[in-house]
């Protein structure tokens, strides 16, 4: 019976966010306002709360419910190193942003392929970078999907198998991000993000009085039984110290301005300023993730001994056995679609990079963007759901990852956009030697290494090697004018000009 009331509540709301995609898009699919502009960067045409939401799914994924609670369980401090670098990332985009709307919305660009193509000339660098990001945004759909089956099957009671929970999540968000694009997903992100705030809130009440009888007993415990939680580098041998906070904080926090799904919602605002206003909100929402990472160091005193990958799930442990199954359905729709928000992006990225940056450059694919965007989404999709299946990991694990490998992009993005002596030849040897310095150090498993984030390292390598070869070699000679090639904050255009 509980299966049943859960299971159903969760289809009734699945079904509801599908059609609330359908809505966000309707009048929009014929013409010029249903093209790759409409589906992948919603018409460049979203305000300030459609933007804010949006944004805001980057900080709200399955990690939120799972491996956040899952981190507190296993170590404790370290994992606040997610509201430290969100919340400096987000005053980096005060800046970055602006300039990277305005550098799109001057040459029609439609992500940072585009932009990385249009600023050094060569169309075939964009599809090269497309095929990089791609590589590094698999697995983080890889752990939506994962985390949204974990949800699905935990809330089903076991009814549903891991196996059909994987396989639900990539068909619903496949289908959902094929017929919504961008817009659709910011509709939705509406609906996640009321249910995100309303489920976070009421467990961060009820956990600590049902279990504990109020925040005071359980810290008092906390504090007495599980101190070696609250300090770093927090519980056991994980190596994650004073040191690998802080270059895992600043790495992440310049990582995120250029993140693919981030430049999506950049380029979706319809003036700089709603990036701007953002800038300034969005940190405050970070404060709910105080809650998952809470409530899993509270579930060391309820659910003890979880291991491996069933820490993720030290936050539903709490609620299932506790709660009544209509209420378990409610939150696990909050976590749910916390999954297939920024899975769908992700996704919609990648069509976006691929049908504008690689298959455009097939001829008879030049003229269909959107169509072989679709199809692109599909087999991404495809692709990461065969993965979740023969090469499943820890959810955290997957993220970062995923992060350290896109940083490798930052020379080549941010430093080009901003500085024109760096070369094309430059700006390729330093991302060919960061990219094998982060895979040498994750496969190897040596990260962190020397107790630092080891991103950070093939970073630093990766910026050395650049501006040695930049100076080294020969000077570039491009005719066009600094306005063409490089990004400027839009607040210079909109200043006064000055009169006599």
């Amino acid at each position: 019976m509980n299966a049943a009331v859960a299971t159903s509540v969760f289809g009734v709301f699945m079904v509801a966010t599908v059609a609330l995609g359908l809505f966000a898009v309707r009048g929009r699919r014929g013409g010029e306002g249903g093209g790759l502009a409409e589906w992948s960067v919603g018409g460049r045409s979203l305000g300030t709360v459609f933007i804010w939401v949006l944004m805001a799914g980057e900080g709200y994924t399955s990690f939120s419910y799972l491996g956040a609670a899952g981190w507190g369980y296993n170590y404790g401090a370290p994992v606040l190193y997610v509201v430290a670098y969100m919340s400096c990332g987000y005053a980096v985009g005060y800046v970055v942003g602006p300039m990277l709307w305005a550098y799109a919305r001057r040459h029609g660009l439609v992500g940072i392929t585009d932009m990385v193509a249009h600023r050094f000339g060569r169309p075939w660098l964009g599809a090269l970078v497309a095929v990089l990001a791609t590589v590094f945004l698999l697995p983080y759909i890889q752990l939506q999907i994962t985390g949204m089956g974990v949800v699905v099957s935990t809330i089903s009671y076991g009814a549903i198998s891991l196996d059909w929970a994987y396989f639900i999540a990539f068909a619903v968000t496949t289908g959902f991000v094929v017929v919504s694009g961008l817009r659709g997903s910011a509709w939705v992100s509406v609906l996640k993000d009321v249910m995100v705030i309303a489920t976070l809130g009421f467990l961060a009440v009820y956990v600590p009085m049902h279990y504990f009888d109020g925040y005071g007993p359980f810290l008092d415990r906390l504090v007495t039984e599980k101190s070696e939680w609250l300090t770093f580098p927090g519980h056991g041998d994980s190596g994650l110290g004073q040191a690998w906070f802080i270059t895992t904080s600043f790495l992440n926090s310049l990582t995120v301005v250029i993140f693919p799904t981030t430049v999506a919602g950049y380029l979706g605002a319809k003036n700089a300023d709603v990036l701007r206003r953002n800038a300034m909100w969005l940190p405050a929402y970070n404060v709910l993730l105080f809650v998952p990472m809470l409530l899993g160091m509270a579930a060391l005193f309820v659910v003890p001994g979880l291991v491996g990958a069933e820490s993720n799930l030290a936050l539903f442990k709490l609620v299932v056995d506790s709660l009544p199954a209509w209420s378990v359905g409610i939150i696990g729709v909050a976590a749910a679609l916390s999954s297939i928000v920024p899975m769908a992006v992700f996704m919609l990225v990648i069509g976006t990079m691929w049908g504008r940056s690689v298959l455009s450059l097939v001829p008879r694919w030049e003229q269909r963007q959107k169509g072989a965007a679709q199809v692109v989404v599909v087999i991404a999709g495809s692709l990461a759901l065969l993965l979740t299946y023969t090469a499943p990991n820890t959810l955290v694990r997957l993220s970062l990852i995923s992060y350290e490998g896109m940083a490798q992009l930052l020379p080549m993005v941010l430093l080009g956009l901003m500085w024109r002596r760096l070369t094309l030849l430059g700006a390729l040897s330093g991302l060919a030697v960061g990219v094998g310095v982060v895979c040498g150090f994750v496969f190897t498993e040596n990260d962190p290494v020397w107790g630092v984030n080891a991103g950070i390292v093939a970073l630093g390598a990766n910026l050395a090697v650049a501006l040695a070869v930049t100076y080294a070699g020969p000077r570039e000679t491009d005719e066009r004018p600094d306005e063409e090639v490089l990004a400027r904050d839009e607040l210079e255009d909109e200043a006064p000009v000055p009169v006599g």
